[in-house]
């Protein structure tokens, strides 16, 4: 069998602070550098760590990719203007949470959720814990509150309905509802990401999904514009938090289908 040789991978954090890269050669040679973060555009401190490196990009044949983009985002709520479609009765939940307090047991504390009250708004419709219907979508409901959230100026949405784990019908129905009218894909239903009980869980988690998402997605888009200008050929996997690897390009091509 003819050996064939590695050719160069480069491994890049991208922090809050600083910007770290790991450039490993065919012959096992490693070449690191440390360049400070650019926020406003962090794409520019990928490349700065890249020159530092002696990188030629064309000569790269993978990049794999870690940041800290989403997390400090949250942790600075810095993020999209987000709104909530949910159950009528139920759009509080993300702020009564499991009485989280800073004082665990005193009787006031404050939470203050992604999702701002004003652009939680509640639809007509019941599941039942045993995947049942008890109230159908009230569909009208659904394209009104999605209209107002746009008029708001939302640039993501969730769709969190009560038990949407034992019956998915109305989070899809009402997604697909949505997407009539909304300008991007940035719709996020809650079984979708964590099809469990427990409807603070997963309406956060549901929260936080949309209103980062958005802000990731731009960045990734200038990544792969800065790196392919620069002359790089090949794909860019991103580190998942469950430490696994998603390629950018797969990703982009099926958002091009859909």
């Amino acid at each position: 069998m003819p050996n064939k040789t590695l050719g160069k991978i480069v491994g890049v954090d991208v922090g809050g602070t600083f910007t770290d890269l790991v450039l490993l050669d065919a012959t096992g040679q490693v070449k690191l550098a440390k360049v400070p973060s650019t926020l406003e555009n962090q794409a520019f401190g990928v490349l700065d760590a890249l020159t530092q490196a002696d990188a030629i990009l064309p000569e790269v044949d993978l990049i794999v990719h870690g940041t800290t983009t989403t997390t400090n985002a949250v942790l600075e709520r810095k993020l999209s203007k987000t709104g909530l479609i949910t159950t009528q009765g139920f759009r509080d939940v993300l702020e009564l949470g499991r009485r989280t307090r800073p004082q665990a047991y005193g009787m006031f504390g404050e939470f203050i959720p992604i999702i701002p009250r004003n652009l939680r708004i509640e639809v007509p419709e019941r599941m039942l814990a045993d995947g049942s219907v008890h109230i159908p979508l009230d569909i009208a409901s659904v394209k009104q509150a999605a209209k107002k959230l746009l008029e708001d100026g939302c640039e993501s949405v969730v769709i969190h309905f009560l038990h949407s784990y034992a019956n998915p019908d109305h989070e899809q129905m009402a997604a697909s509802l949505v997407a009539e009218c909304w300008p991007n894909e940035y719709i996020t239903m809650g079984h979708a990401l964590l099809s469990e009980s427990r409807e603070f869980e997963r309406g956060v988690t549901a929260a936080v999904n949309a209103s980062v998402q958005p802000l990731l997605q731009r960045y990734v888009d200038r990544l792969v514009s800065e790196l392919a200008e620069k002359g790089y050929k090949h794909d860019v996997l991103v580190m998942n938090g469950n430490g696994g690897m998603v390629s950018l390009l797969l990703l982009r091509v099926r958002r091009q289908k859909r």
